[in-house]
């Protein structure tokens, strides 16, 4: 097996991350796990969401054409229901978050999840 990680990308939401990349510069990603538009992953400039205790850094993104490490947060709270759960990003057409990065470009960033292996949660919930 390769490299383990918690999350991923698609191929589309590379190609979106590099674009908003050009524009703004280094990005990050932050899930709530709230209602509504708090429960998509939001994309914002590295910084711009403040994180602190109450979030997991869940992986450090590396997308081909990007310098920077994307990075994923999500809160704490969300991520004690999902701890045992692999993240892909992915992008759908429709508008999403209003202050999400993607949110002019008339598609959203989604996640779609399915549950680690016995390997994954092996090393990531010993």
């Amino acid at each position: 097996m390769g490299e383990l990680s918690r999350v991923a990308v698609t191929d589309a939401a590379a190609e979106l991350l590099r674009k908003l990349y050009a524009v703004n510069g280094p990005l990050m990603f932050h899930q709530s796990g709230g209602c509504c538009d708090g429960s998509s992953p939001m994309c914002y400039v590295d910084g711009e969401f403040r994180t602190g205790g109450s979030d997991v850094l869940l992986q450090e993104l590396r997308i081909d054409g990007v310098p920077e490490p994307v990075t994923f947060w999500m809160s704490a709270a969300q991520f004690e229901a999902w701890r045992h759960t692999h993240l892909t990003v992915d992008v759908v057409q429709g508008r999403g978050g209003g202050f999400s990065l993607e949110a002019p470009e008339g598609v959203r960033f989604l996640i779609r999840s399915r549950l680690l292996t016995a390997e994954e949660n092996a090393v990531f919930n010993p």
